[in-house]
């Protein structure tokens, strides 16, 4: 593999291409760029990419015609293909596996998941073109080192099989819960239990209004920025991505790594997040977008699990608390914090937060206490 590592950008929208190329230029990629699929095999024949991120609609020849023809040349070397596109139906999914994709990125494209499975393929990469070279020395070299060289492809394949499971639970899960499904050397943290978590759901009040009225590049431009910012700071206190769907996302502490203060945490978060998209929103505002933060957190059991089939999961949670969390988010103003009575019990004395009486929510017979967080104490 070339040092620093070449990649091949195929997409016929000139908007899609520069922002892939000022993400991955920054970080010391060399890029080439092809405008239809015609041109995408000609370029990945002539100059051999290290890495090829393929849009699946594109003229001329569609992205799994690409891969199909890349796929069956014999002359070419192992090149992985990363498919970016906005079809994310599960059979767009897998007609471009199929076609020999060997990842799938959804648009729009979230800056932390680009550069993860780049840099993810490109260590595939590395090994395999590792591998390759060696098997071609160990071919030429005498019967005495036969032994090692079987050793030593096996101690490669090895590495490779445990980067490819690696990059399968990054596919579909958090960071966070798949090191811990790798690291414990089984998928038994999947299995279906029952917890006691803290749930958490924002979202952005008018982004329905605003996604009807605005450019779609503008749509992209503000939720890029604004799931980059949730995405650090979920990460930085530790708490598990269960769902990130345009504006709206859902957030669980407690599982499947337990925690010893998970409300609180979701109330520090939930500030951070809320002083974070207040930045937002002034940029925002200078571009004319009316768009505000707005949060529900609730305490209690949930049973959470593997949630899908086979080839495609997702780990999710199930439970009268994740609802309650979605309705206060529901009934969260502009710059509201909404928690319920288990979890304001659970963080009284770190923060202040207004009572807000008792709120009757969508799915739920008896009205429900609620308080909004107004800041931290401590």
């Amino acid at each position: 593999m070339r040092t620093p590592p070449r990649i091949l950008v195929a997409d016929d929208n000139a908007m899609n291409v520069d922002i892939l190329r000022a993400r991955l230029e920054s970080h010391g990629y060399e890029i080439l760029v092809a405008a239809d699929g015609e041109e995408a095999v000609d370029i990945a024949r002539r100059e051999r990419p290290d890495l090829i991120l393929l849009d699946i609609m594109m003229p001329k020849l569609d992205g799994l015609e690409v891969c199909r023809r890349l796929r069956a040349d014999p002359g070419l070397p192992f090149m992985p293909i990363i498919l970016v596109t906005a079809k994310g139906d599960t059979k767009d999914v897998v007609a471009g596996l199929e076609a020999g994709g060997d990842e799938y990125l959804a648009k729009p494209v979230d800056q932390a998941a680009l550069l993860a499975r780049v840099k993810s393929m490109l260590r595939i990469k590395a090994l395999h073109d590792t591998a390759q070279e060696q098997g071609a020395r160990l071919e030429a070299q005498a019967g005495e080192l036969a032994e090692w060289g079987r050793t030593l492809e096996q101690r490669v394949a090895e590495q490779l099989a445990e980067l490819e499971r690696v990059n399968r639970f990054r596919r579909f899960l958090s960071p966070q819960l798949a090191d811990v499904i790798v690291s414990s050397g089984g998928d038994k943290l999947l299995e279906s239990h029952r917890r006691e978590i803290t749930v958490v759901f924002c979202d952005l009040r008018g982004f329905t209004a605003f996604a009807e009225t605005a450019e779609p590049e503008e749509v992209m431009l503000v939720l890029r920025a604004y799931h980059e910012a949730m995405g650090e700071l979920i990460f930085r206190h530790e708490g598990t991505l269960e769902r990130f769907a345009g504006d709206g996302l859902m957030v669980f502490f407690n599982d499947p790594v337990p925690c010893p203060d998970p409300a609180a945490r979701a109330v520090r978060m939930a500030v951070g997040m809320r002083e974070r998209v207040g930045e937002l929103e002034m940029e925002w505002r200078k571009r004319g977008f009316r768009l505000e933060f707005g949060v529900g957190i609730a305490l209690g059991y949930a049973t959470l699990g593997k949630i899908g089939f086979e080839g495609r999961f997702d780990y999710g949670a199930i439970g009268t608390v994740t609802n309650l969390a979605a309705r206060l988010c529901d009934a969260a103003r502009g710059g509201q914090i909404l928690v319920s009575q288990r979890v304001h019990a659970a963080v009284e004395g770190q923060v202040e937060a207004e009572p807000l009486g008792e709120l009757a929510l969508k799915g739920f017979l008896k009205p429900t206490p609620a308080f909004n967080v107004v800041r931290l104490t401590q």
